[in-house]
């Protein structure tokens, strides 16, 4: 089958086709968020074995490639070239939609969702839809009462990323909001009502 590029296997939630299994098999764990290889240094988890290989030596701070302009090092070629990209300046998938670009396919493929709507990632306890699975895992802590985003500066703890940034803001006294009848200032748009 891979002699003729047939694809296969076929991903029964979002249809997306395979020509190789282990690709299939890890697609599959983008929906359903395993992660079956996990650090026993930090607790990391990773969807593959390549993945979870890479961030093992990250414990030993080897890096097997220098990027030449930086210096900055990395475990994989992948990770070098798309690095050496914030040099160059190159982005060479573009958005036949919008026209903006990007570093990499899967990126292009995941701002495709913003003129789609898609929301493959779905979460199993109440069925709210995620664009990103990302947003699905952060969500997901809120089932069990986490708040993964604290404030350095009072510890308040926030289970959504905005609330977060909001509430940072309010402690530099940031008010990018400005009245355009009276000119006062505010640290939320929601304020200028």
């Amino acid at each position: 089958r891979s002699h003729t590029r047939e694809k296969c296997y076929k991903c029964k939630q979002c249809g997306k086709p395979f020509i190789y299994f282990n690709a299939f098999q890890h697609h599959q764990r983008s929906h359903t968020g395993e992660n079956p290889y996990e650090c026993k240094q930090c607790g990391k988890a990773y969807i593959s074995s390549t993945a979870f290989q890479c961030h093992e030596l990250s414990h030993t701070g080897a890096k097997r490639y220098k990027c030449k302009q930086c210096g900055k090092g990395f475990n994989l070629p992948s990770s070098i070239r798309y690095h050496e990209m914030t040099h160059t300046g190159e982005k060479p998938y573009e958005c036949k939609q919008c026209g903006r670009a990007f570093r990499s396919a899967s990126h292009l493929r995941t701002h495709g969702r913003t003129h789609t709507g898609e929301k493959p990632y779905e979460c199993k306890q109440c069925g709210k839809v995620y664009r990103y699975w990302s947003g699905l895992r952060i969500h997901e802590l809120t089932h069990i009462g986490k708040k993964p985003y604290e404030c350095r500066e009072c510890g308040k703890a926030f289970d959504n990323p905005t609330s977060f940034q909001k509430h940072e803001g309010s402690h530099r006294k940031e008010k990018p909001y400005e009245c355009k009848e009276c000119g006062k200032v505010f640290g939320f748009s929601s304020s200028l009502r």
